[in-house]
């Protein structure tokens, strides 16, 4: 093994020091007046990066991003809708599987692997009595990024109300919720807020506060108005992961600090840096239109992905994003979110063309 162990998946990422240290203090007791102050903090932080307007309102839930879909879905919809959900991968699969599972009607648009969106996969549901879409803006398990505005036009067109996964794209890519009529965001800790797993955050617009209101949701974990309500004092139904959310506070006055173009700015430069870097390698960008938070490659020498996969993380110490099922000896991902450096890429694409060049010795 070669150097110390490097972390370039797409989440959990590496993780500042500074943040790290703050999960290492004692857990305090968080039904308290102070604790309270730092929790309306965060939500005031999240609703001004989301952009997310007047009449926003956050949502803290301890649970992964999954539970955060769930949790957006069920609040938002019933046996009434008539859903559309962009699938163009595993998350996309995931939004029909939580619709499937509450008995919520959707039609799909199916994308292949990497394939953007366009205009022309959406005017085709034009008029067709959709009242609801589910995307995840950044298909992670591709690396594709979608058109939002593309998306925004046409939710706004036909009066439908729109719920984004912006999970991985959340500080890596430009977030307008306000702007495009975002009704839900869907965010998560792992990703480029660089923080341990396990808080999910729903940003709602005024209209999804009032909608969440009116629907009938059998889950007691899972109802949001108890969130919001709690909210008001600062708190949430039941025990959060307290220590994650501490975090969260250092971490978002840190981006407000250095402002939030400048965070986004600087993950686009270090996967500029990256793709710049693998020219000459036999790898080609999967996505045709990636998102800043990942490279999606596709080997081009016969080599399986997962062997790059596999060779990076007992022979270099890196770690790297493997695909499963149909993607597992097609795709790997490298990650441009959490504490990394141009320094570190330069480590991982000099493992990643002594793996190529053993590729050629051994035929």
């Amino acid at each position: 093994m070669q150097g110390e162990r490097l972390n370039f998946a797409v989440g959990p990422v590496m993780m500042q020091e500074g943040i790290r240290s703050i999960g290492g203090e004692q857990i305090p007791y968080f039904r308290t007046p102070e604790f309270s102050g730092i929790m309306k903090e965060n939500e005031a932080l999240l609703r001004e990066i989301s952009g997310a307007g007047e009449g926003s309102r956050a949502v803290f839930l301890t649970g992964s991003g999954t539970a955060g879909m769930e949790m957006a879905v069920v609040n938002s919809f019933c046996r009434g809708d008539k859903l559309l959900i962009v699938n163009g991968g595993g998350f996309g699969e995931r939004f029909e599987k939580i619709c499937r599972l509450h008995g919520i009607p959707f039609e799909s648009i199916l994308l292949p692997p990497g394939t953007p969106l366009t205009e022309g996969h959406l005017s085709r549901y034009d008029n067709s009595g959709i009242t609801g879409m589910l995307v995840n803006m950044h298909e992670t398990s591709t690396g594709v990024l979608y058109d939002m505005e593309a998306v925004s036009s046409f939710c706004r067109r036909n009066h439908v109300f729109l719920v984004v996964d912006a999970i991985s794209a959340f500080l890596a890519d430009q977030i307008r919720m306000e702007r495009w009529g975002v009704d839900v965001l869907i965010l998560s800790s792992q990703k480029a807020l660089a923080l341990p797993p396990g808080m999910s955050f729903l940003i709602l617009s005024g209209r999804a506060v009032e909608r969440a209101g009116q629907v009938s949701v059998k889950s007691l974990y899972f109802s949001i108005p108890d969130y919001l309500k709690d909210g008001e004092r600062g708190q949430t139904p039941y025990t959060p992961a307290v220590s994650v959310l501490l975090q969260l506070n250092a971490r978002l006055r840190q981006v407000m600090e250095g402002g939030v173009e400048n965070e986004i700015g600087r993950v686009q430069a270090l996967a500029e840096y990256f793709r710049e870097k693998i020219e000459g390698l036999p790898l080609r960008m999967f996505a045709a239109s990636p998102s800043n938070a990942v490279t999606a490659l596709s080997p081009t020498d016969g080599m399986s992905a997962y062997h790059y996969f596999e060779r990076l993380d007992s022979e270099y110490n890196i770690w790297v994003c493997p695909n499963g099922g149909q993607l597992r000896d097609k795709v790997f991902r490298v990650g441009h979110i959490g504490d990394i450096s141009e320094k570190d890429y330069d480590r991982l694409v000099g493992a990643l063309h002594k793996i190529a060049e053993d590729g050629i010795r051994n035929g």
